[in-house]
C-alpha cells in the first residue's frame, strides 16, 4: 500500500534536489562546440512523435487497467513532488533492468519489465519518482539526445558518429551527473532511505529469490566515503566504459552524504526552493558550489574535445546527406 501520510512538496522546484555537479556538467556540456547544431539534428531527425511511436509499438502502456498497481504508484509520486500533468508510463519487454524518462515536447517514462520483476513495489516506485524527476528537472531532453547517439547515430551513421563523439563523452559524464540529483529526489517522494538504497543494491546485485543485506551494502559505500581521492579514477574507468550511471556503491554514498549534511531533514521540514522563487530570483548558472565541485572536470573536458570538434558540423552535414542520397 502507498504511504498516505508522506509529507507533500507543492510547488517545489527541481533545483531543490539538483545535485551541483549535474548543472556544472551540463553548463559545460552545452559549451562543447557544435552542441546545439547535434541537438537540433537529432530532433528534427527523430523527433518527438517518432520516438513516442517506437515505445507505443513494443510496450504497454501503464493505466488504471494496465498494471494498476504501477499506475497507483506513479500517482503517489506525483501528488508528493506536486506534478500536475502527469507523464505516460510505458513497460518493456527488456531483460537489463533499468529505466529511463525520454521525449522532447512530452518527455514520458519507461520501466523495463526486469525492474518491476527483480524490486518490490516500493523500490518501484523510488525508481518512477527518480524518473519522474529527470522531467521536472529538464532532463529528458537530453537524455533522449544521448539514447539516439548510443542506439543509432553511432552504429547507422558511422562518419557523424566520429563527428558527435565528443558530445557523446559530455553527454555520459553529465548523465552520470544527474543520476545524483534523482536520487535525492526518489528519497524525497519515498521518505524511506532504505528503500531508495535497498533499489541501488539489489540493481547492482541482480538478486532474484536472494535475501541481501543493505548494511552490508552501506559498508561498501563507507569504504568509498572514507577514501574520497578515489573519485577522480572511478570517473575515468566509468568514461572509459562509456556508462550512462555511476557505480551504486558511489550512489548509496552519495545519498548518504546528502542526508548527512541536514539537507534532506531541512527539506522534510517545509524549507525548499519553489518555483515561485525560481521565476524572482533566477537559479544562477554558475553557481559556486557548482564551480567548487567541477570546475576542474568541466574545464578539463571542455579542453579535451575543443580541439577535435572545430569541424563538426561539417562533418555531420556531409555524413547525413550521404547517408539520405544513398536510400
Amino acid at each position: 500500500m502507498v504511504d498516505t501520510d508522506r509529507i507533500r512538496f507543492p510547488d517545489i522546484s527541481p533545483t531543490t534536489w539538483e545535485h551541483p555537479t549535474d548543472r556544472a556538467a551540463l553548463n559545460a556540456l552545452r559549451r562543447i562546440p557544435g552542441f546545439d547544431l547535434v541537438l537540433r539534428r537529432l530532433v528534427g531527425m527523430f523527433g518527438e512523435k517518432s520516438v513516442r511511436l517506437t515505445f507505443k509499438a513494443n510496450a504497454v502502456r501503464v493505466s488504471a487497467r494496465q498494471y494498476p498497481w504501477v499506475h497507483e504508484r506513479l500517482l503517489a509520486v506525483c501528488d508528493t513532488l506536486d506534478v500536475s500533468e502527469i507523464p505516460e508510463l510505458y513497460i518493456s519487454q527488456t531483460p537489463l533492468v533499468n529505466a529511463g524518462a525520454v521525449g522532447f515536447d512530452r518527455p514520458f517514462i519507461i520501466l523495463n519489465s526486469s525492474t518491476i520483476e527483480l524490486l518490490d513495489r516500493d523500490e518501484v516506485e523510488s525508481v518512477i519518482a527518480h524518473e519522474v524527476a529527470h522531467i521536472m528537472s529538464g532532463h529528458a531532453v537530453y537524455r533522449t539526445m544521448l539514447f539516439i547517439l548510443m542506439r543509432f547515430a553511432l552504429t547507422r551513421y558511422p562518419l557523424a558518429g566520429v563527428a558527435v563523439r565528443p558530445v557523446l563523452y559530455g553527454l555520459l559524464e553529465w548523465s552520470r551527473r544527474s543520476e545524483l540529483s534523482c536520487d535525492r529526489a526518489a528519497l524525497l517522494a519515498t521518505q524511506d532511505p532504505d528503500i531508495v538504497m535497498g533499489a541501488l543494491m539489489r540493481i547492482a546485485g541482480g538478486s532474484r529469490g536472494e535475501d541481501l543485506d543493505l548494511e552490508s551494502f552501506i559498508s561498501q559505500s563507507d569504504e568509498y566515503r572514507d577514501d574520497k581521492d578515489t573519485i577522480a579514477g572511478i570517473y575515468k574507468v566509468l568514461a572509459a566504459l562509456g556508462s550512462t550511471h555511476p557505480f551504486a556503491v558511489v550512489r548509496v554514498a552519495e545519498l548518504r552524504d546528502w542526508i548527512d549534511s541536514g539537507a534532506y531533514h531541512t527539506i522534510l521540514d517545509g524549507t525548499y526552493r519553489t518555483a515561485e522563487d525560481d521565476r524572482e530570483t533566477p537559479y544562477t548558472d554558475d553557481m559556486g558550489d557548482a564551480a567548487a565541485g567541477y570546475a576542474a572536470t568541466a574545464r578539463r573536458l571542455v579542453d579535451e574535445v575543443g580541439a577535435k570538434v572545430g569541424s563538426v558540423a561539417g562533418k555531420m552535414t556531409t555524413a547525413w546527406r550521404n547517408e539520405r542520397d544513398d536510400d
